[in-house]
């Protein structure tokens, strides 16, 4: 017996506990530490190049960039879970559409309201930021929702990740920031060096990320990378990804002669480094846990560099 016949669908009134647990992991945790790091950390690098600090006068702009951002994020990820609830049951069993915690209508209801807000609110935040927001919806729906739904193609749902998480959010925020900050928009080196980083990362997450759902993807004739090539390869593969980016991090500390500390770039990414390496030697591909903890892992190491880079470009 699944889950779904077991639980109904909980209501806000009655427990706002319970109903607040499971909005919480309606919107992919994970998703929105990501989404609140990646803005945070191009409001501290728009600082950086304006010479500026946090302040009460300032940080206006990231909240107001903050809360789109978030209802896009919630957006994109429930529109997939609403059009995978059946694949969800095999491989995500725990999401509330899943389970039965929500009904497909308040599914629904979530996903149309934070769509609205997430628009809405971005165009009061202004031009870069309403475009940014409207960009990463569009891409993110033609990835789910039929007759399009893009995830059917390994290299197309590839390419919708790394261009909403690595392209568009990176640049479009950031020239939100510095427009917001300067009235000019333009790009620094230190952007699109974090840009490309996060580019060829999320190749990592995006390929990766179908790993733990092998199951439900073969049963449902969903083609990934995982199916074709095997969990194996797609395990060396997502790690070699990291691997070049932090090499790459490295060399940019060695060579490089932008804003950035390169004792703290260097030190840093040389210790992650070594961290992925020992991490990956204690995976289980034959055990889907384990697999599901080393993706969460990769996860850690891209939140991490939202928090390093920056913090490179500030000391």
């Amino acid at each position: 017996m699944s889950q779904t016949s077991i639980n109904s669908p909980r209501i806000f009134w009655k427990n706002p506990l319970a109903w607040l647990s499971s909005f919480w992991e309606f919107s992919r945790p994970h998703t929105i530490v990501g989404t609140s790091l990646s803005v945070f950390a191009l409001y501290l690098i728009a600082l950086s190049t304006v010479d500026s600090m946090v302040n009460l006068e300032n940080i206006q702009y990231f909240l107001i960039a903050l809360f789109p951002c978030l209802c896009g994020n919630i957006y994109i990820v429930g529109l997939n879970q609403l059009e995978d609830q059946e694949i969800d049951k095999i491989n995500k069993p725990y999401l509330p559409l899943a389970s039965g915690d929500f009904s497909q209508v308040q599914g629904r209801y979530i996903v149309g309201i934070t769509g609205i807000l997430a628009i809405i609110t971005s165009w009061l935040g202004g031009m870069w930021l309403g475009i940014t927001v409207v960009l990463s919806l569009l891409i993110g729906t033609a990835y789910s929702l039929p007759p399009i739904r893009l995830k059917r193609f390994p290299l197309l749902a590839a390419f919708c990740i790394f261009t909403v998480r690595g392209v568009v959010v990176n640049l479009g925020v950031f020239l939100y920031f510095i427009y917001s900050f300067t009235t000019t928009p333009f790009l620094v080196p230190e952007v699109l060096i974090l840009t490309a980083f996060v580019v060829i990362f999320t190749i990592a997450i995006a390929i990766f990320k179908d790993v733990p759902d092998l199951e439900g993807d073969k049963e449902y004739n969903i083609k990934t990378f995982t199916i074709i090539l095997g969990k194996k390869a797609i395990f060396k593969i997502s790690c070699g990804v990291i691997i070049f980016c932090y090499l790459g991090m490295i060399t940019i500390g060695f060579l490089s002669k932008f804003n950035i500390n390169q004792v703290l770039l260097i030190g840093s990414h040389i210790a992650l480094l070594i961290l992925l390496l020992w991490r990956s030697q204690k995976v289980d591909l034959e055990n889907k846990n384990s697999i599901a903890q080393f993706y969460q892992f990769i996860w850690r190491l891209f939140f991490l560099e939202y928090l390093l880079f920056p913090l490179a470009c500030l000391v």
